[in-house]
């Protein structure tokens, strides 16, 4: 018998049989893994807590012909908070969307994992504002998976003066006001967020949510990883689209 013991998130849950439950995990040591829970939506099954959205586990899965079949897992963080908030709930759907899209079958990801997994801690532990904890996310993503913007300086000329700084989608990164004629679509963007687009890339990640942004400069910030990320990604992920309807 070949068993794997690993930690990991769940971010797909289908519903199978009688009682039964197929997950998609985000695993530790494997990446995307698919594992057949037998008898998880029974309420006295001891998968029931394990292997809902979003819980973070301990599991031990066996490998069978097919797909890893649950053998036992142990609750590592459940992020209730999370799933009993339709707002909150919506925001991690829309990153889990993008992992799906990103983590690949048997292929670690730890950074990415890690920083999921602290995106989730700050939308469900913190008053952090969700859309910067969001944005964030998503720029960081991008830049662990080798989509990195240039934002230390300008492409063209190196010029650092951060108050005269255009977002070029073309060049992947910072064009000075001198250097914008190379691409007369960029984006002009604040001395602000140009700084915490800097940040976001390049700080550690226990530091990367330890700072604050306003209201205008999150919205430049949505301005640019949303369209860097359909620009290298090639998809439009539309499920933050549902918050503004809480709203009305």
């Amino acid at each position: 018998m070949s068993y794997l013991k690993t930690s990991g998130i769940v971010i797909k849950e289908v519903n199978t049989g009688e009682a039964d439950r197929i997950i998609t995990v985000f695993s530790k040591n494997k990446g995307k893994i698919s594992a057949l829970a037998k008898g998880a939506r029974r309420p006295k099954s001891h998968l029931v807590a394990g292997t809902q959205l979003l819980c973070y586990s301990e599991f031990v899965l066996f490998k069978g012909k097919d797909m890893y079949s649950v053998n036992s897992c142990d609750v590592i963080e459940s992020f209730y908070d999370i799933r009993n908030d339709l707002e909150r709930l919506t925001y991690a759907a829309h990153m889990i969307d993008i992992v799906n899209d990103v983590i690949l079958e048997n292929q670690p990801a730890s950074r990415l994992l890690q920083l999921f997994l602290n995106s989730l801690y700050m939308l469900s532990k913190t008053d952090k504002l969700p859309l910067q904890i969001v944005r964030i996310f998503e720029i960081r993503l991008l830049s662990t998976i080798g989509y990195a913007p240039w934002v230390s300086s300008c492409t063209e000329c190196g010029s650092t003066l951060f108050d005269s700084m255009h977002f070029s989608f073309l060049k992947c990164g910072f064009l000075c006001t001198k250097c914008v004629e190379k691409d007369k679509g960029a984006l002009r963007i604040s001395e602000g967020a140009a700084k915490a687009l800097n940040y976001i890339v390049h700080s550690k990640m226990n530091n990367l949510f330890s700072f604050e942004v306003s209201e205008n400069v999150l919205e430049e910030l949505g301005k640019v990883s949303q369209r860097y990320m359909k620009d290298r990604l090639e998809k439009n992920y539309n499920k933050l689209d549902f918050i503004k309807t809480l709203s009305v």
